[in-house]
């Protein structure tokens, strides 16, 4: 019997539809409600590796809660309930198409162009003579596009979405308001804990009365890079690898293995270490962001659990 959750199909009472995600599966009630279950699958590249990562979705989903209860006195969010940890309940939206990824540091995807040669991204100019994971002198947002299941996002600048109406002047300044309150609130309590919250990405959109709203999750590992706060500064003057908790070491061992999602490259299967090491990861992360310790769920039946926590909730 396998011991994580890759895929769940659900027939939950007022259903109206189903939507398989990267990461979660999304069910729609009549009610304008969504159930979003958090899986073990694991997205590198825009591509869905073949092996999941215990504990990962209720790592996502948990990570997730929290943040949203710790933020939503300064921006409202869709969550009602957590009926199972696999499980996030709340009101329905109408997503923007655009993503907001707000980075403090010259990591990752803004790293990989930049040592291309770029030096502008979404429209932000970056000066010459930046180091990898050096500090910006404020967060930036590079937006890009929410693709369509099965396509890669796409970079875009604050002009291009404007220019293009996919959001109104006056929604994208909330937008741009709550995703830069967002950061700030996430890198002072990551801080608090003794990480440094190098970029992240947030997901909007509005309710049926037209309040716009975060939805999904915020501020976990697949959203999110963290550095260590110890030893950041030693390790940058001596140009050594920073210390991150995030999915980037993910990336770079697919990329050790030859590949990078691109057209023809075969994914590499994981080895049971290496989803191991993952998984310790992914725990690892959660107890410093939130300064809980973990707490496994059960994990014999892990769509019987969620089914008989959902069907409880929902008064079933």
């Amino acid at each position: 019997m396998s011991t994580t959750l890759l895929s769940t199909r659900f027939q939950f009472p007022k259903q109206t539809e189903y939507y398989k995600g990267k990461v979660r599966e999304v069910y729609t009630l009549s009610n304008q409600k969504l159930i979003i279950v958090a899986t073990d699958r694991l997205s590198a590249f825009d591509v869905v590796l073949p092996q999941g990562i215990p504990f990962k979705g209720q790592i996502l989903n948990e990570i997730a809660s929290d943040m949203l209860e710790a933020t939503k006195d300064i921006v409202p969010n869709w969550l009602e309930a957590t009926p199972d940890p696999n499980v996030s309940v709340g009101v329905k939206c109408e997503p923007f198409k655009v993503e907001m990824v707000v980075r403090n540091y010259l990591v990752g995807h803004a790293a990989r162009e930049y040592f291309d040669g770029k030096r502008e991204l979404c429209g932000v100019e970056f000066e010459e003579g930046l180091k990898l994971n050096q500090k910006f002198s404020k967060p930036i947002i590079t937006p890009t596009t929410k693709a369509d299941q099965g396509e890669h996002d796409q970079d875009i600048s604050r002009e291009e979405i404007l220019s293009q109406g996919i959001v109104s002047t006056e929604d994208y300044k909330v937008l741009e308001d709550y995703a830069l309150k967002l950061f700030q609130r996430g890198a002072d309590l990551a801080e608090s804990r003794g990480l440094l919250l190098v970029d992240t990405k947030y997901e909007f959109g509005k309710t049926p009365e037209g309040k716009i709203v975060v939805i999904d999750e915020i501020h976990t590992p697949d959203s999110s890079r963290y550095f260590y706060k110890e030893g950041y500064e030693e390790r940058q003057a001596k140009g050594e690898k920073q210390k991150q908790l995030s999915k980037e070491f993910v990336r770079e061992w697919l990329m050790d293995h030859g590949f990078q999602g691109k057209e023809g490259q075969q994914i590499p299967e994981l080895t049971p270490e290496v989803v191991e090491s993952i998984s310790q990861r992914y725990i690892e992360l959660y107890e410093k962001i939130t300064g809980k310790t973990f707490i496994k769920a059960e994990i014999n039946n892990i769509e019987e659990r969620i089914l008989k926590n959902v069907n409880n909730y929902l008064g079933v």
